[in-house]
């Protein structure tokens, strides 16, 4: 995919909107001066027309008429192209015309419209039509004092064409005067705003696993649209840190509990080995081996049952889910784990108060409460309680795991839930375990969109809350 410049990008937006600014002025420039020139050389067209009609004079002799004193006609302003006028009395008889313009021309001024353009020979020209003008000269027969004229007068408009041309060109040099400048400015503002950018672009690539900080510039913190991205730069890099760590971390864990059973079977069977045994003793070392190797398999299946749960927590896997009661797997758990309570003399207790319906798989959801009564009746003593308790207020469903024994110490409970962690470090495996079981329970009540915690006192007993979304 071909690579794309956000500078190039927006020099090019903002050049573009910039031509088409000027484009737009230019033409706004130019329609308004047309306009103003338009009107005022109509203006000029009615002053001439009015005074070409005044020169229209009444004669008696030989007999009372109109005539047009053409003695008195002002200069024409364009020896070239010369004004045309025609004048007409009332009845609709000439009285005079401009000798260029023919006989046979009959004015078709625009309806509604007492100014238009024409052409004649070949030239632009405006007219103007000037009806009912009264005859100022009034002296002479009275018969004609009520007279009016209709007046027609045209003059070139080359002049009028030519200024518009040269302000048309005086905007359009002012404006690509100001274009040149403001794109100049716009590729030097956008190319120092993007610095910070390009400086935490060369941060973010000294960043390695051997080198977890980002070290942003001021300026990206400075910036406004920068500072959110800088922040979000830095909580992901803390987030891949600390994913990073803890898979290397459970990398070694896991490679160091393996060890220990790998190498005890493989001492097992080098001791059968060592000198020739009977079938008993064979025997004997075959099913401790045997026993070596379900230890094996018991944490690898923990190991496999935890990376499953934490892929799906991160949306990695997909599952369709049918809606189940809360209360019937808590109830199984109970009943599969009785007898182990009842070997250690613990009393297991159920309390359910409301109904918890979530969309969940059942076994996920045996395995979390397994594993927290499994702690529960390990760590209480003889002749003590363990309650499992229930309640739903419709939006959330909520599990406790209470019991009995010595606590947790403060300083232990916010790493409980860490891969590989045990509380009491010189328990034996038997009673102790890999320290996977709230680590798999946290992995699974975060998939669902949950929240697991522990409050403990020491000598007072342990809580275990899991709360949950429930289906509705």
């Amino acid at each position: 995919m071909r690579s794309q410049s956000i500078q190039r990008r927006l020099v090019t937006a903002v050049v573009i909107t910039q031509l088409m600014l000027a484009i737009g002025l230019v033409c706004a420039a130019v329609y308004f001066t047309k306009r103003q020139l338009r009107t005022a050389f109509d203006e000029g067209l009615h002053a001439r027309a009015l005074s070409v009609a005044a020169l229209v004079r009444y004669s008696e002799e030989p007999h009372p008429t109109l005539i047009f004193d053409r003695e008195l006609l002002p200069p024409v302003l364009h020896r070239k192209h010369p004004d045309l006028y025609r004048i007409l009395d009332d009845r609709g008889l000439v009285i005079t015309q401009s000798p260029d313009l023919p006989r046979d021309f009959t004015p078709s001024p625009k309806r509604g419209r007492d100014y238009w353009n024409l052409s004649f020979k070949g030239r632009p020209y405006r007219a103007a039509q000037l009806k009912d003008v009264p005859v100022l000269d009034e002296e002479g027969s009275n018969t004609r004092k009520k007279a009016t004229l209709t007046v027609f007068y045209a003059a070139p408009t080359e002049e009028l064409q030519e200024a518009v041309w040269r302000a048309g060109l005086l905007t359009a040099a002012a404006s690509l005067l100001i274009f040149g400048i403001a794109t100049a400015v716009t590729f030097w503002s956008i190319r120092r705003g993007l610095a910070p950018l390009s400086l935490l672009a060369q941060s973010a690539a000294a960043v390695s696993p051997a080198n977890w900080e980002l070290h942003a510039p001021p300026e990206s913190a400075a910036t406004a649209e920068l500072a959110p991205l800088t922040q979000a730069m830095t909580s992901m890099l803390a987030s891949l840190r600390q994913a990073f760590t803890s898979q290397r971390d459970f990398i070694a864990d896991a490679a160091h509990e393996l060890k220990t059973p790998v190498a005890i079977l493989k001492s097992t069977l080098q001791s059968l080995l060592q000198r020739p045994r009977s079938s008993g003793e064979y025997r004997d070392g075959i099913e401790a081996a045997l026993q070596d190797m379900a230890r094996l398999e018991t944490l690898l299946h923990s190991m496999l049952r935890l990376a499953r749960a934490e892929q799906w927590a991160m949306g990695s896997l997909r599952r369709d889910l049918s809606e189940i009661d809360l209360t019937t797997t808590c109830e199984l758990c109970l009943e599969r784990l009785r007898p182990l309570a009842e070997d250690k003399g613990i009393t297991l207790e159920f309390e359910r108060d409301g109904t918890a319906a979530l969309r969940a798989d059942p076994e996920d959801l045996e395995l979390v409460w397994g594993n927290l009564l499994e702690n529960a009746i390990h760590y209480s003593p003889r002749n003590s309680t363990v309650a499992l308790s229930v309640s739903g207020d419709g939006r959330f469903a909520e599990v406790s795991v209470r019991d009995r024994g010595p606590g947790i110490s403060p300083t232990e409970i916010p790493f409980i839930f860490d891969r590989f962690h045990r509380a009491d470090a010189s328990r034996a495996r038997e009673t102790g375990g890999y320290g996977l079981g709230l680590a798999i329970a946290k992995a699974i009540v975060e998939a669902y969109g949950g929240t697991i915690q522990a409050e403990s006192q020491p000598g007072a007993g342990t809580i275990m809350t899991v709360r949950l979304p429930s289906a509705s």
